[in-house]
């Protein structure tokens, strides 16, 4: 493998469709409350959403191969980094190079949105900076965050970030959006660390499936997975989103299987591969269908 491919596939492209689904949860918060994004402003938050996306992942394989992780995870089609590095050792620098190279175009359209937004825009992207920096090296030690700190990303920076970038105003259905979309992201990220738990532990990380063990864990993903639907039956009841936003309930079924199947499917690799795959479909196909349901 060239170098050049090594950062492509260090990069996890098949996995950069969760950043602009959730860059379009804010253009739809915004198209609903009756304005019409500038087209190069709604380019550059879609841009940025998939540059901030490709640079989390770039440091974190470059991170994961300088602690050896690369070398002791069992690697899934949805967990345990891309194997890049491990198959093109002298592209590490390269991947680094990239990592900090998207990260420093994220900061300049970051930097253009503050100089055209003002100061709330600062506040979520210094956030989103920081836990782009330190997720690998130092959030991934810390259980509770460890579990958030994905979800922030997501949810609160990104749609938000998302909504005020375009000119919209933080109101409920931002929120709420932002709340699924955090709810969402944590869940996959907490449930896509399972078969990695026993590489993670020695390597010096700690999060909730270390700490809880994975029985527990699979409860907290059920848990986190059925909450973000609650939130949206709730917010469509009591109408803090319109009612189209209803049809982003239409994954519940498969849900209700992850939830059945998944405590059941830990010692079992073939099928817990099986519920790993319909959880990632679950998740994009809800925040596609939440973000069409907004602006309709």
């Amino acid at each position: 493998m060239s170098e050049a491919a090594a950062v492509v596939r260090a990069s996890r492209p098949n996995f950069l469709i969760l950043a602009p689904l959730c860059a379009g949860l804010g253009f739809a918060v915004v198209w609903q409350q009756g304005q019409e994004p500038a087209l190069l402003h709604t380019l550059l938050i879609f841009l940025g959403a998939i540059l901030a996306h490709a640079s989390v992942n770039l440091l974190n394989e470059y991170d994961d191969f300088r602690s050896g992780l690369d070398m002791i995870t069992r690697r899934t089609p949805f967990s345990g980094g891309s194997g890049a590095l491990p198959d093109a050792p002298s592209a590490a620098r390269r991947v680094l190079i990239a990592g900090a190279g998207t990260l420093s175009l994220v900061i300049a359209i970051g930097l253009y949105f503050l100089w055209l937004r003002g100061l709330p825009m600062l506040v979520l992207g210094a956030a989103g900076i920081v836990l782009v920096v330190t997720y690998t090296r130092w959030i991934t030690r810390s259980p509770i965050i460890c579990l958030l700190a994905p979800g922030i990303g997501f949810g609160p920076v990104m749609v938000l970030g998302s909504v005020l970038a375009l000119g919209g105003k933080l109101d409920t259905p931002a929120l709420l959006a932002a709340l699924v979309a955090l709810l969402l992201v944590s869940e996959l990220l907490l449930i896509n660390q399972i078969p990695d738990a026993e590489a993670d532990r020695q390597v010096g990380r700690r999060h909730l499936v270390i700490t809880l063990g994975p029985q527990k864990a699979a409860r907290l993903v059920t848990l986190l997975l059925l909450a973000s639907y609650v939130a949206l039956f709730l917010g469509a009841i009591l109408a803090a989103l319109p009612v189209g936003a209803l049809i982003a309930l239409a994954p519940l079924p498969l849900a209700l299987w992850i939830g059945w199947r998944l405590p059941n499917s830990l010692n079992h690799p073939g099928e817990l591969n099986r519920v790993l795959g319909i959880n990632v479909a679950v998740l994009l196909a809800t925040l596609a269908l939440l973000a069409i349901g907004l602006s309709l």
